[in-house]
């Protein structure tokens, strides 16, 4: 029996030690990290959707607020975020016989700029991108707008997380 305890006691150290400094939300944020800085987004997109910039940034605030324990601050982060949206554009995907659209597609691209104050290695710049198909006899406005925005920017800003604090 003495001889089973420390077989298992060996095996689960092994185990625990084995998976390295992983946290349960997937992250792999160094321990000397404690704060991050999500600067504002300006809507650089040649069609411009007023509060787009403010929402985004707020997104991406809240997610990794509540994926991560890192204070959210206003200036001097270890981790900075920064960018601008790209593109906003609204396109048909499919048309009917009258040749009007089915559906049209919502596309948002946003350009993030990452540092990692503690980490030089980590600094990216990248390009996101996601979209959302509605009916082409709605109008992008309401509810459907609002759909379209949390859909899309979810998408992103999990990306932007995955990328930046996950390594994936």
């Amino acid at each position: 029996m003495r001889y089973i305890k420390h077989l298992l006691t060996i095996v689960l150290t092994t185990t625990l030690l084995g998976c390295g400094a992983y946290s349960l939300s997937g992250t792999n944020i160094d321990a000397s990290v404690k704060t991050y800085q999500v600067n504002y987004f300006q809507n650089n997109a040649e069609l411009i959707e007023p509060g787009l910039d403010r929402d985004f940034t707020l997104a991406l605030q809240d997610l990794i607020q509540n994926q991560t324990n890192l204070e959210l601050v206003t200036s001097n982060g270890d981790l900075v975020y920064e960018g601008e949206i790209t593109e906003y554009r609204i396109s048909p995907t499919t048309a009917t016989a009258n040749n009007t659209a089915a559906q049209n597609r919502l596309t948002i691209g946003v350009l993030v700029r990452f540092y990692n104050k503690q980490n030089e290695e980590d600094d990216f710049e990248k390009t996101y991108s996601f979209f959302y198909d509605y009916q082409g006899s709605s109008q992008l406005s309401g509810s459907i707008k609002a759909t379209a925005f949390e859909e899309i920017f979810q998408r992103i800003t999990q990306d932007v997380f995955n990328d930046s604090l996950a390594k994936w």
